[in-house]
């Protein structure tokens, strides 16, 4: 799992808040809150038994990674009893990098601003770029730095909405680390999960990633404005996502056209009347 991408260290997850100087909020020394067992404070000789110490070490290796999901759900269930009670609907929204997401929030957000407050949470490794772009749109955002992390996860929304504090009917957007694989394993407490592709990637993202389109609730196909100019076939990608999800919902659109927006806008207001 993360252990072999950076997750499982240090990852030191900060939040900040564009334009305020100095706000800087450690989410925690080890966003997953390993329990390191063993301290070398004393004099001793190592002695490798490959064959009997490896296997003891793989079993012990699944153990902490069950031990990490098993924490991080605990904590999602408490985020969703918070949703729920306050009646905040809070998507997460998962791509690789570069497939549009910021650009569909910016969208998005000004055709709901008036019937429904949103609040934003950026995740992304450095930067506030994400965070700086909502920031100009007027609505409250928290920028997640994750560090060496490569993906949100339920403390750090947690302790981000604590920050936010997300007004009753409301829509809470959360930004995922761009990346298909790890954000598909932890559970933030979202509602919904909106997983974003676009025409320039392969259509058969949905069969390298099925993970992440499993566990999807719908896909948004963005940047219908370039199939002109690329080899792409919207059908065969959406044939290939149902193939591994029957339920998943399908929306195509255009972030800078605004094309296929108004059939987006009709889905997230029929779920925010439904809170």
């Amino acid at each position: 799992m993360c252990d072999t991408c950076g997750c499982s260290g240090d990852s030191g997850a900060v939040l900040r808040k564009p334009g305020v100087t100095g706000y800087h909020v450690h989410v925690g020394d080890d966003g997953h809150h390993h329990d390191h067992e063993h301290s070398h404070d004393h004099d001793h000789t190592h002695e490798h038994q490959y064959g009997h110490d490896h296997h003891h070490g793989e079993a012990r290796k699944v153990q902490m990674e069950q031990d990490v999901l098993l924490q991080n759900n605990m904590l999602a269930e408490r985020n969703r009893g918070w949703f729920e009670a306050r009646r905040v609907l809070a998507l997460n929204f998962l791509s690789s990098p570069g497939s549009g997401k910021t650009s569909i929030l910016e969208k998005t957000i000004p055709a709901l601003l008036e019937h429904h407050p949103v609040t934003v949470i950026e995740g992304d490794q450095q930067t506030t770029n994400d965070a700086d772009r909502i920031d100009a749109l007027g609505v409250p955002v928290i920028q997640v730095n994750t560090g060496t992390g490569c993906h949100l996860d339920a403390q750090m929304v947690q302790r981000a909405v604590r920050e936010l504090d997300p007004p009753e009917r409301s829509l809470l957007c959360i930004e995922n680390v761009g990346n298909l694989v790890c954000p598909a394993l932890f559970d933030l407490g979202e509602a919904a999960k909106v997983v974003v592709i676009s025409v320039t990637e392969g259509e058969d993202k949905p069969l390298k990633y099925p993970t992440m389109f499993h566990e999807a609730d719908i896909c948004l196909l963005n940047k219908t404005d370039l199939l002109p100019h690329v080899d792409f076939d919207p059908a065969k990608c959406r044939e290939y996502a149902m193939q591994v999800n029957h339920h998943l919902e399908w929306i195509e659109l255009s972030a800078r056209t605004g094309e296929g927006f108004d059939e987006w806008i009709a889905w997230l207001n029929a779920n925010l009347a439904a809170l």
